[in-house]
């Protein structure tokens, strides 16, 4: 994280999830492991998109976290204007497709990631911050396909 956080200076690093949130020990292990040089929170998807219609908070600058695709979907709907999302680690178990080594998917995640390209988001693949981006939906369709 503090590799990305040198890349895109920011002054908050925003867990956004309704199940983090809501649970103290997730939401204190999660927080722990940010700079110590950066505020972090962890709010509802709800929570997030108030923040971002308040004038309190036009000038921060945020990076959002977030544990899967469709909690993304819920955010741009509620107004939130996201231009592009990294898709990091997305781990892998017996009901979800393996994409990429860091990255597997279920059905709702795939369509929540082909929601976000409708709604004008772009989805780039980069694991660490010097890596050449990629089009991560291009990676999904083709590995779909196969």
């Amino acid at each position: 994280m503090t590799k990305w956080v040198k890349l895109r200076p920011i002054d908050r690093i925003i867990i956004v999830s309704d199940s983090v949130a809501a649970d103290e020990m997730r939401k204190t292990l999660v927080l722990s492991v940010a700079p110590a040089n950066v505020a972090a929170s962890a709010v509802s998807v709800d929570k997030m998109i108030r923040a971002y219609q308040s004038p309190r908070y036009a000038t921060t600058t945020a990076m959002l976290l977030f544990e899967n695709p469709e909690d993304i979907v819920r955010l741009v709907e509620g107004g939130v204007d996201l231009k592009e999302v990294n898709v990091g680690g997305m781990r892998f178990d017996v009901a979800r497709k393996q994409i990429t080594k860091s990255v597997s998917v279920n059905d709702d995640d795939i369509a929540a990631f082909r929601k976000l390209k409708e709604l004008g988001v772009k989805n780039e693949l980069r694991q660490l911050p010097g890596d050449t981006s990629q089009d991560f939906n291009d990676i999904l369709e083709s590995a779909l396909k196969s």
